[in-house]
């Protein structure tokens, strides 16, 4: 994924929505659905826009790995 903000040094980078789409290879839409469902990573709202910081991406990534092969997060 090809980005043109600058990171400033020491500052944790932040995704748009359409950033977030793309890494995960889901429309913009199921971001959206997700967010208003309580069910995707949290989010930083800056100047009316949604951001996500790439920890909190990371950590709802996590909570979505399976406990093993074929079974939920939850182990069901």
């Amino acid at each position: 994924m090809e980005t043109t903000h600058s990171t400033l040094s020491g500052l944790e980078p932040l995704l748009s929505i359409e950033e977030l789409a793309e890494y995960l290879d889901v429309p913009v839409t199921t971001i959206r659905d997700w967010r208003t469902d309580g069910k995707g990573p949290c989010a930083i709202k800056v100047g009316g826009r949604v951001r996500f910081a790439t920890s909190d991406v990371l950590t709802w990534l996590l909570r979505q790995r399976e406990a093993e092969p074929g079974r939920g997060p939850s182990g069901g």
